[in-house]
């Protein structure tokens, strides 16, 4: 089953603009981070900016910044701005109906499948940008600016 990346390249991106303080970061730096191309970076961008989570500056110097500070955007904040799937496909066709498993399959996985979003969610919650970028520089060895 294919699976979508937007989420840990949001939260890439997100955690190179807290990184970088209140500098402006292009799509084609991100990008290079990110190893992805600047069009995927731009659509991402996209999506933060709608959910509030990033703001672009115009002109020379310019680029994509955090929108609030990076200890107020959790992951369940980028996970809701750039997945706009559900967390498990079902049947790409609904099931025989007239079948004993078939007519009940959907009802009887739906609390375990709404129980493990739940989880999710409420992990995703737990943390926020600035924690991701707080273990990035532990993990690089480098200091970041304590803008948050």
């Amino acid at each position: 089953m294919p699976t979508s990346t937007r989420f840990a390249v949001a939260a890439h991106v997100l955690a190179a603009l807290a990184v970088s303080g209140d500098k402006p970061l292009r799509s084609e730096d991100l990008a290079y981070s990110a190893n992805t191309g600047a069009v995927v970076i731009r659509g991402l961008l996209s999506r933060l900016n709608d959910a509030g989570l990033t703001r672009s500056q115009l002109g020379a110097g310019g680029g994509a910044m955090l929108a609030k500070p990076a200890a107020e955007i959790r992951l369940l904040d980028v996970y809701a701005a750039v997945e706009d799937t559900e967390l498990f496909s079902v049947h790409r066709t609904p099931p025989c109906e007239s079948c004993a498993v078939g007519g009940n399959i959907l009802d009887a996985l739906q609390p375990a499948l709404a129980r493990a979003r739940s989880a999710l969610e409420d992990e995703l919650a737990k943390t926020t940008i600035a924690d991701i970028a707080l273990e990035v520089s532990r993990l690089g060895k480098f200091s970041i600016p304590l803008i948050w």
